[in-house]
């Protein structure tokens, strides 16, 4: 069976949601492909700062959310290798929220016509033909499409297709975990975090019931089979919070089997981005897809929500006269649709090319001295760079992609 649809997104997760949401907010239909058979809610919740809320409120979502989710006064950074609290870092003047990835996913797509996600349609390789991409499913269903667009995460077809490496594997794995307390948690609403001995713990209030945490280390060989035993994995996680406030531990004490997990962390190497096509043709990819990055920054799926608005807006300058007609085969042939398109899709690729380099550059470095345990990183991570690191958070996140119209 062969279909036709003007855009084709793959992958039905924050890049991919808020791209579809965008060019329907300007009036354009897409079909968003996802292989798994519901929305995909890993990863529990996310860091959310100035420019996610922007990227959030460009696309008329923003104010639902804020509504479920407290706004972050202040992040408490200490240091397990002191007593005391190195700093404290208001966020004052800064939007910065702990967001739920389930919220977030359902809301989107829930403001999507009913038939934009076509679930359980996985990729499995993809052609030219003519202006055209033609996009193979496993289930033996071709698809044709005049904008494709992958937004499929690390492992992504679209990417290899465009010539990317797989992201690579940073030495480093991370342990996630989301508490709810049905009475409340009454811990307040700051971001905690805790570095030293090769660890970096984090502590994050969603809102009065819901506590987002993790852990990011260096495994031995030995933590490697923790990987899928989430016994193992609470049990390793408890193991190491001795240096930590006893009301943290209650935390991770309270955290069912289900609500634990563990991923690597993967990043694509900055040069990649330098050199490397993110968008060819009528071809392009956003989200991790193009820029999978270590979570030091909190800037994953805020980046992603910038990607969203750009590409949306992006397409739509493609696509769209300036009095909003669609410039379908009546109006321009194909050979000038095809070339609007790619030019489109190289503006999106130049505005995002810099910034995605930058915050994946930051925060891998950001990490490695954060996690380091050596005597001179430590010395200068707790006495001269205490305030500087968290306050890159704020930095990192103040940011602007735009509005959606163009």
């Amino acid at each position: 069976m062969e279909i036709v649809e003007d855009i084709v997104i793959v992958g039905a997760g924050i890049a991919g949601l808020t791209t579809s949401l965008g060019l329907h907010r300007l009036g354009i239909r897409s079909l968003v492909l996802e292989s798994s058979d519901r929305l995909r809610i890993t990863g529990f919740a996310l860091s959310t700062w100035n420019n996610a809320w922007k990227a959030l409120d460009a696309i008329g979502i923003g104010e639902s959310l804020r509504h479920q989710h407290h706004l972050t006064p202040s992040i408490l950074f200490a240091s397990t290798n002191l007593d005391q609290p190195v700093s404290e870092i208001s966020y004052k003047g800064h939007e910065v929220r702990c967001l739920q990835r389930r919220l977030l996913l359902e809301t989107l797509a829930n403001e999507l016509p009913s038939d934009t996600i076509r679930f359980s349609s996985k990729v499995v390789s993809i052609e030219e033909s003519g202006f055209l991409k033609r996009v193979h499913l496993s289930d033996g269903t071709i698809l044709k499409t005049k904008v494709l667009i992958g937004c499929d995460g690390v492992n992504s077809v679209v990417a290899k297709w465009l010539g990317f490496k797989k992201p690579v594997f940073t030495g480093r794995l991370a342990i996630r975990g989301y508490t709810n307390f049905k009475d409340g948690h009454g811990l307040g609403p700051k971001f905690r975090q805790f570095v030293g001995k090769g660890l970096r713990f984090g502590f994050l209030p969603c809102n009065d019931e819901d506590f987002h945490w993790f852990l990011t280390w260096t495994p031995s060989t030995k933590d490697e089979e923790l990987e899928d035993d989430p016994v193992k994995l609470k049990q390793f996680v408890m193991s190491k919070l001795e240096d930590i406030p006893n009301e943290m531990k209650s935390v991770v004490e309270k955290t069912q089997l289900d609500a634990i997990l563990s991923s690597p962390l993967k990043y694509r190497r900055p040069w990649e981005l330098l050199w490397g096509n993110i968008s060819k043709g009528n071809v392009c990819v956003a989200g991790d897809a193009l820029h999978p990055m270590t979570p030091e920054l909190g800037q994953g799926g805020c980046a992603a929500l910038e990607d969203g608005v750009v590409l949306a807006r992006c397409i739509a300058e493609a696509l769209l006269k300036p009095g909003g007609e669609e410039t379908n085969g009546k109006i321009v042939d194909e050979e000038e649709e095809y070339r609007r398109i790619e030019i489109g899709l190289k503006i999106f690729a130049q505005k995002r090319r810099w910034r995605s380099i930058d915050l994946i550059s930051t925060s891998y470095m950001v990490g490695y001295i954060q996690q380091n345990n050596g005597t001179i990183i430590n010395f200068l991570r707790d006495n001269l760079l205490s305030r500087f690191l968290p306050r890159m958070l704020l930095i990192k996140g103040d940011f602007d992609c735009g509005k959606l119209k163009y």
